[in-house]
């Protein structure tokens, strides 16, 4: 059964009726919670849309519906088999549908041809996955800028460039609450990234330096550490990352006992946007992270990790890590001393705020989401006269 809002959650979401609800844009989301975290990042853009065109959230698991519900005032559709996917775009004839990721059902959904399918992705990275010939299965795909562009061009042959439509990233348009008290000290923040579905996609230093880079961190003069790791590095199932995130939590649970006015803390859950105005450098891995940190805080030093140790490869298929300090297992001991050297002489300010240009043009904090909206709308009257509907008539059919 198609399913809608309800009181009664748990139970069912409740049946939507047809005849009111009818979306212009529908955010299509097929993964289970584990994933929701790319989809809940972009709910505040697409509540700013839905004042625009009214928009919808289309999810195929029921378990991810509760979560969904609990975040957002847009309606939230459930249709779990295909069948009832197919009769949900029956009732509510779309005409644009959002992806931020490349999960596997999408292509159910892409089916449909009455609607334009844009991929809008769930943060800006040079991980290889930000990549792939999936992308040639939408009518358009959003990139943050020139970075982006090219890394589609240099990945993938015959791909249509036109189809590359910059906008920069609107989700770091959202200003969250700072969640950090303020402190004298210093704040370094660790965020590493996970594991990856495979290995060619795996980029994370939690198995490899994570202890290692909290105890360094930790042997900064005047420091605070915050460790805040990517959602799924707290459920991961892999050995080494389940093991040495819990030392990580330990050893951040040893500090702050051992010197409570430090104010060293591990951040598990919320919006690491709401942690980074609280820190004067990162270490990260190279992941969206790395690049959201580039875009906000571009003024403070950022570290990037390399578990493969291939500082060549790292330089050409990851940009940033040009304007940053590269950590891997030849220079960690020295970490310490690094650390404080650049929160007192930052070598590479200048050459930060060169590559934020190359990879978000010249989009400055605010008019991305205002980027989002002007391509949404364009693309919501496109698919009116591909389809050879008049909006002045209420969505009537023009007969030829």
């Amino acid at each position: 059964m198609i399913r809608g809002r309800a009181d009664d959650i748990p139970e069912a979401f409740g049946t939507y009726n047809s005849l009111v609800l009818k979306p212009d844009v529908i955010a299509y989301f097929g993964d289970d919670p584990t994933r929701i975290y790319q989809l809940l990042q972009w709910l505040p853009v697409l509540e700013r849309l839905d004042q625009v065109h009214t928009v919808a959230i289309v999810l195929r698991d029921p378990e991810t519906g509760v979560v969904a519900e609990q975040h957002t005032s847009l309606p939230v559709l459930l249709a779990p088999d295909f069948a009832e996917l197919v009769e949900l775009y029956d009732q509510l004839d779309p005409k644009v549908a959002v992806y931020c990721n490349n999960g596997m059902r999408n292509f159910q959904s892409l089916l449909n041809g009455r609607l334009l399918h844009v991929h809008i992705n769930h943060g800006e990275s040079d991980k290889q996955s930000m990549v792939s010939n999936n992308a040639k299965a939408y009518d358009r795909v959003f990139v943050a800028g020139e970075a982006a562009v090219q890394r589609h061009l240099a990945g993938l042959m015959e791909l249509d460039e036109s189809k590359l439509i910059r906008i920069g990233r609107p989700q770091l348009d959202l200003r969250p609450e700072p969640t950090l008290p303020e402190s004298e000290r210093r704040t370094v923040l660790y965020a590493p990234t996970w594991e990856g579905d495979a290995e060619y996609n795996d980029y994370t230093s939690v198995d490899v330096f994570g202890p290692a880079i909290v105890h360094s961190i930790l042997g900064v003069p005047n420091v605070r550490l915050v460790y805040k790791p990517h959602p799924k590095v707290t459920t991961s199932e892999t050995p080494a990352i389940r093991e040495n995130h819990h030392l990580v939590l330990a050893m951040v649970a040893d500090a702050a006992r051992r010197d409570p006015g430090a104010g060293h803390v591990a951040v598990t859950e919320g919006d690491i946007l709401a942690v980074m105005p609280g820190c004067d450098a990162m270490v990260t891995d190279v992941s969206s992270v790395g690049l959201d940190w580039l875009y906000l805080r571009t003024e403070k030093p950022i570290f990037i990790t390399d578990r493969h140790h291939d500082g060549e490869r790292l330089r050409q298929e990851v940009p940033v890590s040009r304007c940053a300090d590269v950590i891997d297992g030849s220079n960690l001991a020295g970490l310490t001393e690094l650390l404080a050297d650049r929160l007192d002489h930052d070598e590479h300010r200048i050459s930060r705020a060169a590559m934020r240009h190359h990879y978000f043009d010249d989009v400055r904090v605010g008019e991305s989401t205002d980027r989002f909206l002007t391509e949404i709308v364009a693309l919501v009257d496109l698919r009116d006269r591909l389809i050879g509907v008049d909006p002045s008539m209420d969505g009537e059919v023009v007969s030829a």
